[in-house]
């Protein structure tokens, strides 16, 4: 479970303050924020991936509910996506 959904993030949350609090509980391998394709804004949540599960458990409960800029974050392990659906293109 190591990959760890971070939600509720602010406009001006960069990667740096997500990882710095992170890395308080544990080595962050990778941080991906998503973003819009066609603005480039962010959608408002990303992904973390720390080295081990024990430190994304820790992560996940002592960040989660924690403030960041003033917004309460959502800190959840991530599910694995499954199957993806194109919604555009079915019935027509």
């Amino acid at each position: 479970m190591n990959n760890v959904l971070v939600g509720n993030l602010g406009p001006g949350v960069t990667e740096q303050d997500v990882r710095s609090m992170f890395e308080k509980h544990g080595p962050v391998q990778r941080f991906k924020m998503m973003t819009d394709r066609w603005t480039g804004l962010s959608r408002g949540f990303g992904f973390i991936q720390m080295t081990n599960d024990a430190e994304a458990d820790k992560a996940v409960a002592a960040l989660n509910g924690s403030d960041l800029n003033g917004k309460a974050l959502k800190v959840n392990p991530a599910r694995l996506q499954l199957h993806r659906r194109n919604r555009a293109k079915r019935g027509s």
